[in-house]
C-alpha cells in the first residue's frame, strides 16, 4: 500500500539534515554523478601534496573518503553542527578543523599548501585562494552550476529571471580565477539527471539544500506539496537536471 502524503512528509521533517550526506535518499531518488569523479580526481592530488586544505568540508564526508592524506591536511566549516560531524570524522585521521565564516581572510599565511580544494563551496574568494597557494600549487574544486535543479525551483518559486538561470556559470569562475593571478587548466560543465520518486525527498532535498527555495518549509508550501505529491504518484518521478562544473587552477611558479 502506498503511503500517505502526510506519513511521507511527516518522516522526511523530522530526520536529521546535519552534515553532507545524503544516504537518506537511497532509494527515494537519484542523480547522475559527473563523468570525472571527483573525489577520486582528489584523492590523486591529495597522494602527491605536502600540504592540503579543504574549503568548506561540509561534515568532511569526501575528505574522509580520501586513500592517502598529506602530512599535513586542514578542513574549514563555518555550520556548527557540520563542525562536530567534520571533527569527529576527521580526527582521527589526522585532519585539523577550524571553524571559518567563509569570508576573506581564510586563517591561514601565505602560501601554506600546495594544494586546495573545495566540493560545491557556497562562495569562492579566488584571491584569498590564490594568496594561501604555495607557487606552482594547485586548486581543484567540483561547483554546483547554472540553473541547477531549476525545475524544481521553479515549481515553488515559479519562472526565474535570466541572471538567476545563468548564475554559478563556469566562465565566471574561470575570468575571477585569471583575476586572482590562476591559471586555469580544466573547466568542465556537465547537466545531469536528478529524479524524486516521492514527496518525502523533495521535502528532505529542500530542507538540506536551504539556497534551492529560500525560506522553505512544510508549513508554508504545503499546498504546492500535496500538488507535486499527487503528481508524482500519477505520473511517475519528478524529473529535474543537476548541473555541474569541475576546474582546476595552478598559481604560477
Amino acid at each position: 500500500m502506498s503511503r500517505t502524503f502526510e506519513d511521507l512528509v511527516a518522516e522526511a521533517e523530522a530526520v536529521s539534515v546535519d552534515g553532507w550526506d545524503f544516504s537518506w535518499l537511497d532509494g527515494r531518488a537519484t542523480e547522475q554523478r559527473p563523468s570525472w569523479g571527483y573525489q577520486r580526481a582528489m584523492g590523486e592530488r591529495m597522494a602527491r601534496a605536502s600540504a592540503a586544505l579543504d574549503i568548506q568540508t561540509g561534515g568532511g564526508e569526501v575528505l574522509a573518503g580520501i586513500p592517502a592524506l598529506p602530512a599535513l591536511t586542514v578542513a574549514t566549516e563555518s555550520w556548527p553542527p557540520n563542525l562536530a560531524k567534520a571533527t569527529a570524522l576527521l580526527h582521527p585521521r589526522g585532519v585539523a578543523v577550524v571553524a571559518d565564516q567563509d569570508e576573506p581572510p581564510l586563517p591561514f599565511a601565505d602560501a601554506a599548501f600546495d594544494l586546495v580544494v573545495s566540493r560545491h563551496p557556497v562562495t569562492v574568494w579566488w584571491t584569498e585562494i590564490a594568496r594561501v597557494l604555495r607557487p606552482g600549487g594547485t586548486y581543484l574544486s567540483q561547483q554546483v552550476g547554472p540553473a541547477s535543479v531549476l525545475e524544481l525551483v521553479e515549481y515553488f518559486l515559479g519562472p526565474q529571471p535570466a541572471e538567476v538561470r545563468r548564475g554559478r556559470h563556469p566562465d565566471d569562475a574561470r575570468r575571477a580565477a585569471e583575476a586572482a593571478g590562476l591559471t586555469v587548466l580544466d573547466l568542465r560543465l556537465e547537466s545531469l539527471r536528478t529524479e524524486f520518486f516521492d514527496i518525502g525527498a523533495v521535502v528532505y532535498f529542500l530542507r538540506k539544500v536551504i539556497w534551492m527555495v529560500p525560506g522553505f518549509t512544510v508549513d508554508r508550501h504545503r499546498d504546492r506539496l500535496r500538488e507535486l505529491h499527487e503528481q508524482i504518484r500519477r505520473d511517475g518521478p519528478f524529473l529535474a537536471h543537476t548541473t555541474r562544473f569541475l576546474i582546476e587552477a595552478r598559481k604560477p611558479a
